[in-house]
Order: C-alpha cells, then structure tokens, then sequence
C-alpha cells in the first residue's frame, strides 16, 4: 500500500510587478489597494478627518522643503519585490522628472494619517518602512491627537520612538532648525 505523499497549501504571495498587472487588468477599479509582504491590502475609505489632517500636513511640510526635495502625496513608494506602499506622504530626493521611469525607492520622511488604520500603520507599515531605511516616519494619530515619531530604522523596525503630544513641536531630520507645532497638524 502506498502512504499519499501529504502536501500543505501554499500561501501565494503577489510580487510588484503582478500587481500592476492586476491594476492595468482593472481588478482593483475604484479601490484604494497597496502591496505590503507580498499581500494585496484594501484600504478603507478616507474619511473627512483624514483628509483635512493630510491636507494641513501637506501644507506645513510643503513650506519646509529645500529646493533638492519633493513632496509626493499618497503615490506609490517601491520598497521591494513585494512591498509598494502608498503613503499619505512621502519627502523624496530630487524633483517629479526624476520618478519619470520609476518610483522613488526611498524617501527622507515618510507620514501616515491614521483613525481607523492606526494598527496597520504602527505595525506593518512602521516595520516596512523601517527595513527599507527610512531614516523617519511620522504617525498623525487623530484618536490620541498625537504625532508619533519614529526614527533609527533597523531590520525589525524602528529602535526610537516618541509621541509628541498636540502642545509640543517636532523637528523634522530634512530640515534642521525648523519646528512644526503637532497642533497645526491636527484637524
């Protein structure tokens, strides 16, 4: 008698490029989707909180870049084979021409706005993020009203961070000198 040779499934995870070719193929018409370890996420609608919060955060980094930098909102940043994240925003070298071929790969500053994602962003996203080198990440966590500051990436994520309440002021590594009340972050 022959003993069945047992096989478990297998977990598929998507590659970049699939995904792409899932987008052109218009699987994910109307949905605001992004790659992270390989495994397609949806996210969930943005709420007006949310855009208020990214369009004040938006206007305050804006006015801080030096010239040799670029502000990129909720676009995709290519980390990987199987991680391409969409930030809410991202401080990238250069200017928009120099993405004209291909997504930034890195990035000064990364910001999520977070209400309903907050795990997601704390988790997954601060650990991708982290392994790609992204020398700092804030969290604009609408719940607690507070601005987490992460930095010092390492493999497993990041070795500093700090929650910077509404009343205090952060200082962002691109721009030294300069501070940003979290108050004026804040819808």
């Amino acid at each position: 008698m022959l003993t069945p040779q047992i096989e478990e499934p297998q977990v598929h995870l998507w590659t970049r490029d699939e995904m792409v070719r899932m987008e052109d193929a218009g699987l994910f018409e109307g949905k605001r989707v992004e790659l992270l370890e390989g495994r397609i996420f949806e996210m969930p609608r943005m709420k007006t909180p949310h855009a208020t919060a990214l369009s004040l955060v938006e206007q305050k980094l804006q006015s801080l870049l030096p010239s040799d930098c670029y502000l990129r909102g909720q676009m995709p940043l290519s980390l990987g084979a199987l991680d391409e994240p969409f930030p809410d925003l991202a401080v990238v070298p250069g200017g928009p021409r120099d993405y004209l071929s291909k997504h930034p790969s890195f990035a000064l500053l990364l910001v999520e706005v977070a209400d309903t994602s907050l795990s997601y962003d704390r988790s997954r996203k601060a650990l991708a993020y982290a392994s790609a080198g992204i020398p700092e990440y804030w969290i604009v966590n609408l719940p607690d009203r507070v601005v987490e500051l992460l930095r010092s990436p390492t493999g497993t994520g990041y070795a500093s961070k700090q929650s910077i309440p509404e009343s205090g002021v952060l200082t962002p590594l691109f721009a030294p000198g300069t501070l940003v009340a979290v108050k004026d972050l804040l819808p």
